[in-house]
C-alpha cells in the first residue's frame, strides 16, 4: 500500500485539538437580539409563529435588555407595534411610542448596551406598506423625509444606532443628513443594504402586525435571484453614508454575505431572519433535529460567510450555549 504521506484526521483526533485550529470562532460578541415592543405595561405575550420570542412592553423590554447584557450580548434591535396606524405611518416618529419608550428605559439602565433601531413604516401605516402610497405604489422620494423623522426620533430616545429596513431609494443619505443636522453625527447608520423579498419573513409580519393589505414587496425589496444588484445596493449604501451594512435573510443567502465582505471594507451583518428561526424551533420540537447542535452549526456558518454580526432570535439560547 502506498505511504499516506498527510493525514488530516491528526487534526481531529480530540476536542482539543479541534479546537486549537478551529478557523471560525462563534462568540456571544458577534449577537444582536431583536425584541418587539407593544403597548402597555407589565406585558409579555408569546408570539405563536415564535416560539421562545414575545411582545413586550417597554419595562418588559428593559428586562430582556438585562437579559441579554447579562450573557454579554452587545446590543438589541427593537421593533414596536404602535397604538395607532395612520398613511403615513406617524406613530413611527412619536416619542411616546412603544420604541422610543422601550430605548429610553434601556440607555437609561443599561448605557453599555448597545441599542439599534430598526427604521421602517410598515408596522406604523394602516396598509401595510414600508413608505407613503401614490395610489397603489409606494412614493419613494417623499417616504424619505419620513424615514429621517423615525431616525432622529429614535436618536432622541438614544438609539446608537439607525438601521432603516425600508430599501427605499436614498434613504441612507436622507437619514444621515437628518441626523448630522440635529446634532447626532455621532450615531452609526446600519443600512439594510441587500434586503430580498423574501418568503422567511412570514413569522416576523405576524409578530410585527406589518403585512401589507395589497399586493407585495417585490417593488422595493430585491429579487431573490440577483447577486450584481445587492452588490449595486451595497455600494450605493456606503457611498450615502452607512457604517455598517447588512444582507437579510442570511441562510440562503451565505453567497451574497461572502460576496459583500470580499469586496467592501465596513462591518457585514446577517440577519437570521424569523422564518428561519421557526424552521428550527419547529423541527427540534417535533425530535427531527437537535436544537442546539443545529442552531450553533447555522450561526457558525453565516460567520464563517462573512459576517461580522449576526442579528438572531437564538441569541439567548446561543449565548448561554456558549459560555
Amino acid at each position: 500500500m502506498r505511504e499516506i504521506l498527510y493525514r488530516p484526521r491528526r487534526l481531529r483526533a480530540s476536542a482539543g485539538i479541534r479546537n486549537m485550529v478551529r478557523e471560525t470562532q462563534l462568540s456571544v460578541h458577534d449577537f444582536v437580539y431583536p425584541i418587539f415592543v407593544v403597548p402597555g405595561i407589565n406585558i409579555r405575550k408569546e408570539i405563536p409563529s415564535l416560539p421562545g420570542q414575545y411582545h413586550l412592553s417597554a419595562d418588559q423590554a428593559l428586562e430582556i435588555a438585562r437579559q441579554a447584557a447579562a450573557l454579554g450580548i452587545p446590543a438589541v434591535l427593537l421593533f414596536g407595534l404602535p397604538e395607532y396606524k395612520d398613511a403615513k405611518g406617524s406613530s413611527a416618529w412619536d416619542m411616546k411610542s412603544p420604541v422610543q419608550r422601550a430605548m429610553m428605559l434601556i440607555k437609561k439602565a443599561l448605557p453599555d448596551l448597545v441599542v439599534i433601531g430598526d427604521v421602517c413604516l410598515c408596522e406604523y401605516t394602516d396598509h401595510g406598506h414600508c413608505g407613503l402610497l401614490k395610489g397603489q405604489e409606494v412614493d419613494n422620494d417623499p417616504t424619505l423625509d419620513l424615514l429621517a423623522r423615525v431616525a432622529v426620533s429614535q436618536a432622541k430616545a438614544g438609539a446608537d444606532v439607525i438601521a432603516p429596513s425600508d430599501m427605499m431609494d436614498g434613504r441612507v443619505a436622507a437619514i444621515r443628513e437628518a441626523l448630522d443636522v440635529e446634532g447626532f453625527a455621532q450615531r452609526s447608520i446600519m443600512a439594510y443594504s441587500a434586503k430580498y423579498a423574501s418568503a422567511f419573513y412570514g413569522p416576523f409580519r405576524e409578530a410585527a402586525d406589518s403585512a401589507p393589505k395589497f399586493g407585495d414587496r417585490r417593488a422595493y425589496q430585491m429579487d431573490p435571484a440577483n447577486v450584481r444588484e445587492a452588490m449595486k445596493e451595497v455600494d450605493l449604501d456606503v457611498s450615502e453614508g452607512a457604517d455598517i451594512i447588512m444582507v437579510k435573510p442570511a441562510m440562503a443567502y451565505m453567497d451574497v454575505i461572502s460576496k459583500v465582505r470580499e469586496s467592501f471594507e465596513l462591518p457585514v451583518a446577517a440577519y437570521n431572519v424569523s422564518g428561519e428561526y421557526a424552521m428550527v424551533k419547529a423541527a427540534a420540537a417535533n425530535g427531527w433535529m437537535e436544537e442546539q447542535r443545529t442552531t450553533l452549526e447555522i450561526l457558525t456558518g453565516i460567520k464563517r460567510a462573512g459576517a461580522d454580526i449576526i442579528i438572531t432570535y437564538h441569541a439567548l439560547d446561543a449565548a448561554a450555549w456558549l459560555r
